[in-house]
């Protein structure tokens, strides 16, 4: 019962404290979007993107310190050692929680520039939050068939708004949380992960894949607490968090015509399934020593 109620006091307080951190970072830039949106001149939206990126930064760790403070987490993060604050990056990842961003935000803010997402339209028009999603120059995407140019524009804009500042791209490559529940309802070849929408990926690299460096691949785990990772984060009871990273080449095997060569389309396809099977086969090796 006591331990019950401690934990309640914990999520309490960590959920006022992340809402407390997002609100002022969102406030700071904010400030810097208003500026942008009045002044649309080259040199002003670089200023302004670099100092957004700071203030994400700053977000970043300060979320790295309440989670450290609040949880006695093992971390166990492997590889990234050859990335690259000053390069520009897609990052593929699986998606297991609304814990992925903060673990992500907090593990990479030191290796590679700040992650930026791509956001659902309905967000832009969330007080604060959107504006300051628009400021750091995050595209967003109605992810709707029938508007698909739509969305090919917005990243169009994204990157010629990204080629001025190193940036980060970041796709949840499985489009939801993998979670226990919904792998047991889904039609997944993978005992961990969904099927990849290879789609959305090739969507991104035919806008932008120029401008990539190279490809990095994360993958994300939490042992001790697959069922409920976010909530037991904030209930300071987060006791592992395992992140892989993998750099892959920027080359010929993801940049080609994926719309109207099937050839290219089909090895494309293979690439990102062989990935996500060798990433399945790893979050097995992870999971079943906790068995």
């Amino acid at each position: 019962m006591k331990s019950s109620m401690i934990a309640n006091i914990r999520l309490v307080i960590s959920v006022l404290l992340v809402m407390l951190n997002t609100a002022l970072t969102s406030l700071i830039i904010s400030f810097f979007a208003i500026i942008k949106l009045l002044l649309p001149f080259a040199i002003v939206k670089k200023i302004t993107v670099s100092m957004a990126n700071k203030t994400l930064w700053g977000w970043a760790t300060l979320n790295l310190w309440m989670l450290n403070i609040n949880n006695n987490i093992e971390w166990e993060i492997e590889g990234g050692e050859s990335l690259s604050q000053d390069n520009w990056y897609l990052l593929l990842s699986n998606h297991v929680s609304w814990a992925d961003i903060v673990i992500l935000s907090s593990v990479m803010k030191d290796k590679i520039p700040m992650t930026k997402f791509f956001l659902k339209h309905e967000l832009l028009y969330v007080p604060f939050v959107g504006l300051a999603c628009w400021g750091a120059d995050m595209p967003f995407m109605r992810r709707d068939p029938e508007r698909r140019e739509d969305d090919f524009k917005a990243i169009q804009k994204s990157c010629e708004n990204f080629r001025a500042v190193p940036t980060t791209v970041v796709n949840f490559v499985e489009g939801t949380r993998a979670t226990p529940e919904k792998l047991k309802e889904a039609r997944t070849p993978y005992q961990h992960l969904f099927k990849p929408k290879v789609g959305g990926i090739a969507f991104t690299l035919s806008a932008m894949g120029e401008l990539f460096d190279g490809i990095v691949d994360v993958t994300l785990a939490y042992p001790d607490n697959q069922e409920s990772p976010f909530i037991d984060m904030l209930q300071g009871k987060l006791t592992k968090v395992v992140v892989r990273i993998n750099l892959h080449p920027n080359d010929e095997k993801v940049n080609g015509d994926y719309f109207g060569d099937k050839t290219f389309k089909r090895g494309f396809h293979k690439w990102v399934n062989d990935l996500w099977k060798e990433k399945d086969e790893y979050l097995q090796g992870v999971l079943k020593a906790k068995e």
